[in-house]
């Protein structure tokens, strides 16, 4: 069975705190791990977490402050010391080059896995698999940041009501998916339209294109909220958003979940980010993030 679900390594900015780590996050994709933005102390989080390095399959940075990529030194000697047997694929800003460089050779160690290097240089499609595109899109901070979209291909589900209208069952069933027709019954006679799934990945950046890109129809959102809205001006100088404008984009975007994260140390009430979020109008399912929670991608559409 596949399972598609975000697991929370890390929801803190530029610093931890007591009760938040580093930024980390790994999402389960049927049989795939992605991983984003490893800070600081996330191969500890993984092991609280049940997160092993043979889930990883990708890795994916958005920018190279600290909170979202210290933590590469480690994650990388762990996949090599496990013997990770896949290939593993990291992309990141092509402008951090020599960051990626330092942290992917800090100290000595075998490399004993294929660790693939696909930085990324501008706006468009990073990978396609049977299950879903990877996108990335450019955002707006200090330093050159993209954001990750994993799209699912729209399909097909069938209705065993309409087969069993036409008589259609067992092996037959798998032959007119395949084909399109079985005798004089097309594929779209016998099931309906089943929309992809959306998922986007929002890290450090103030309103732009990019955002609103990302954002589009996801049925899941995970986005910063790094001020609340009393600290725009604040959220702004510094290149982040505040809750109400994380809230904001995915009303306007239809997202069916949305996840906030990355939450400045200033705060010490994790409801107020949902008090304002649901204040600027968002009435979708709402998770202020918290370390080691598990957020199941909701079911899909109709």
């Amino acid at each position: 069975m596949s399972v598609r679900e975000f697991v929370v390594l890390g929801t803190a900015s530029q610093v931890p705190t007591r009760h938040r780590n580093h930024n980390g996050y790994l999402l389960r994709w049927d049989g795939e791990g992605i991983l984003f933005d490893p800070g600081e102390g996330t191969q500890r989080q993984m092991l609280r977490a049940g997160v092993a390095a043979h889930d990883i399959n990708r890795i994916c940075v958005t920018h190279f402050h600290g909170d979202h990529s210290l933590g590469l030194a480690g994650v990388i000697q762990r996949i090599n010391l496990d013997r990770v047997p896949h290939p593993v694929t990291a992309h990141y800003p092509a402008s951090g080059q020599q960051f990626f460089d330092r942290l992917r050779y800090a100290t000595a160690y075998r490399e004993t896995v294929a660790l693939r290097e696909e930085p990324v240089a501008r706006d468009g499609v990073l990978a396609r698999g049977p299950s879903y595109v990877l996108e990335a899109r450019l955002l707006s901070h200090p330093v050159e940041s993209f954001g990750y979209r994993l799209t699912e291909p729209d399909g097909r589900r069938m209705v065993p009501e309409l087969l069993a209208r036409h008589g259609i069952t067992g092996p037959d069933v798998g032959r007119l998916q395949r084909e399109g027709r079985l005798g004089g019954v097309t594929l779209d006679e016998v099931s309906e339209a089943r929309p992809g799934q959306r998922f986007g990945f929002v890290m450090d950046t103030r309103l732009c294109d990019g955002v609103t890109e990302l954002a589009r129809g996801c049925d899941m959102l995970v986005i910063e909220s790094t001020f609340l809205d009393e600290d725009e001006r604040l959220a702004t100088d510094h290149g982040h958003l505040t809750a109400g404008q994380a809230a904001g984009v995915a009303r306007e975007a239809g997202v069916r979940h949305l996840v906030l994260t990355h939450f400045s140390q200033r705060y010490a009430e994790p409801a107020e980010f949902e008090r304002q979020a649901r204040t600027a109008g968002f009435e979708g399912e709402l998770t202020v993030a918290a370390d080691l929670v598990r957020v199941p991608l909701p079911k899909r559409s109709a």
